[in-house]
């Protein structure tokens, strides 16, 4: 249900959106869901019954699951709608969004649907609870997965979508390369994930391999490397951490453990002190950082998760939360995003300290700003030639199929990166129009731009003996997949060239691909990557809840 701007909208929604006037007339409470009135929690379904739900499903197979997802799990700054703040809310609250949206962050009023249509998708969304949702979404599913390939026009270049990317080829976006806003209407083209066919697999560079390390896993992401080669990986929606050790015969993991559970959204994962004798194991929940006693060697955790420091985290926007420490061991580094797509902070107190990279001391105290405007700063890394902290970023919203650039680059302490206000330099974002002027020539250019809306998570240094001598120091980052644009990009691991020097130069190369059916339907999505200790390459997928093995074979 999230598909649209305050300027253009995506053509199917523009016909029914109808911004509400009543929404700054009406009170509301800070804690309720999306600020819905007191009032809004008294409203009942006046059309009740099963038949609501099974004549809800093509409602929100049409309007909100281009966004949300075909299985209401959502994606990228999208929420899911199966589970979190929306299975929480009152069926009136969720009526009461759905009528009146919140246009400015991508969530148009839908007050033109008949009250009864409404009804009837609150009521599928209710059912998703259930036991039978599964079949019920499944059948939906496999309607959309028989849809023939997409015949578009191809892409503009620089910027592509997955019908070109392939292995081995190099990009460079730069900034005169960048359209002007609304040069295209925003879209709602979130992915129908589908099983992965018989035959199809992810596709590397001449010379690699690609192993299926790990599969059936739960809503796998952050995936890092302990000091003793042992494999850390957040299964963030079942709250738990697990360890993978070691490679069999067969390629699969020789151990595998829950090291610990119970956690809240977890995703970030640190070990301290940096070097080969860490004693703790911090996780990045979505509120919090807490740490587990830990020595190498440990599969379980010895002892009880303590609380170091409370995160902003007020249920909406991104909840992905990483950590890391300088090389001295003298600072916590943690990545927070914002709430929203372009609420500017300076009017909505729910921003503060958020879309910002955080700094305390190890033991969670002094909290301060390291750097700021940096919407989502997903995965952070640490630059082993040079000890600069790094990080892969995701950019606004709704601003056109080719704009705002997500981008990778070195964080500058007390740097400013643009948003809301600004984006890639001094552009200004047209929705804040004459805002924060004074701003406009301190918005730092990011060191490599990447597709727009392609959703950069997780990114590492590569600095295993494995992989050809040119690929030592440089980056692989995960593209989790755009639902902003009319056709799809990321879906991809991606290799920035820093050329041994330690520094990008702007371009970046494809390098695991093929995670997208010629349809446009994806079996995959890739989140996490880590350097695994024979120096093959590690990556999540949360659409096939698998962790692919990259190993190089040959010349």
């Amino acid at each position: 249900m999230k598909s649209g701007k305050s300027i253009f909208i995506h053509p199917f929604l523009r016909s029914i959106v109808a911004a509400s006037a009543l929404v700054a007339s009406l009170p509301a409470l800070a804690q309720s869901f999306h600020n819905a009135p007191a009032s809004s929690a008294a409203l009942r379904d006046p059309y009740t019954g099963q038949q609501n739900a099974k004549a809800g499903q093509p409602l929100y197979r049409q309007s909100c699951a281009p966004c949300h997802g075909a299985n209401a799990k959502g994606t990228g700054n999208i929420p899911s709608l199966a589970s979190g703040a929306t299975q929480a809310a009152k069926p009136g609250e969720i009526f009461w969004f759905i009528t009146h949206g919140d246009v400015p962050n991508g969530m148009p009023a839908w007050a033109s649907l008949p009250a009864q249509q409404r009804w009837q998708i609150v009521t599928y969304l209710e059912f998703l609870r259930g036991p039978d949702a599964a079949r019920l979404t499944a059948a939906g599913n496999s309607e959309n997965a028989a849809s023939g390939a997409i015949n578009a026009p191809p892409p503009t270049p620089p910027f592509t979508d997955f019908r070109f990317e392939k292995p081995g080829t190099i990009r460079k976006i730069a900034v005169q390369d960048l359209p002007a806003p609304f040069a295209t209407q925003s879209a709602g083209n979130g992915p129908t994930i589908v099983p992965r066919p018989a035959g199809v697999w992810p596709q590397a560079p001449k010379g690699f391999k690609v192993q299926l390390y790990a599969t059936g896993l739960d809503n796998p992401r952050l995936i890092r490397t302990a000091p003793n080669g042992d494999v850390f990986l957040a299964e963030t929606s079942k709250g738990q951490i697990m360890v993978f050790r070691g490679t069999a015969a067969d390629g699969k993991p020789e151990t595998t453990s829950i090291f610990a559970s119970g956690l809240n959204e977890p995703f970030g994962i640190a070990f301290y002190p940096p070097g080969p004798n860490p004693k703790w194991l911090y996780i990045g929940n979505t509120n919090a950082v807490v740490r587990f006693p830990y020595k190498n060697g440990d599969l379980t955790a010895t002892g009880p998760a303590q609380h170091l420091a409370n995160l902003p985290a007020n249920g909406r926007g991104h909840t992905t939360r990483d950590i890391r420490f300088s090389p001295d061991g003298k600072t916590m580094f943690v990545s927070v995003g914002s709430g929203s797509n372009v609420n500017d902070p300076d009017t909505h107190p729910e921003e503060k300290d958020r879309a910002d990279i955080l700094a305390f001391n190890p033991d969670g105290s002094h909290m301060r700003i390291y750097a700021y405007g940096i919407r989502n700063p997903v995965g952070l890394a640490i630059n082993p030639k040079t000890g600069q902290l790094w990080c892969s970023v995701n950019e606004r919203d709704a601003l056109g199929d080719n704009l705002v650039p997500d981008y990778i680059t070195h964080v500058q302490k007390g740097g400013f990166y643009g948003w809301p206000w600004w984006y890639i330099g001094g552009h200004q974002d047209p929705r804040l129009e004459g805002k924060r002027p004074e701003l406009r020539n301190k918005a730092i250019v990011p060191d490599v731009l990447l597709q727009p809306h392609n959703a950069s998570l997780e990114m590492t240094f590569y600095e295993g003996k494995q992989f050809p001598k040119q690929y030592h120091g440089d980056i692989f980052a995960a593209e989790h997949g755009s639902w902003n644009r009319a056709i799809r990009a990321g879906y991809e691991v991606i290799r920035v060239p820093l050329h041994q020097t330690g520094h990008a130069t702007g371009e970046y190369q494809d390098f695991l691909t093929g995670f997208v059916l010629p349809n446009g339907n994806a079996w995959g999505r890739p989140v996490g990557v880590t350097v695994a200790p024979d120096g093959s390459l590690l990556v999540t997928d949360d659409g096939s809840n698998s962790i692919w093995r990259v190993v190089y074979t040959g010349k």
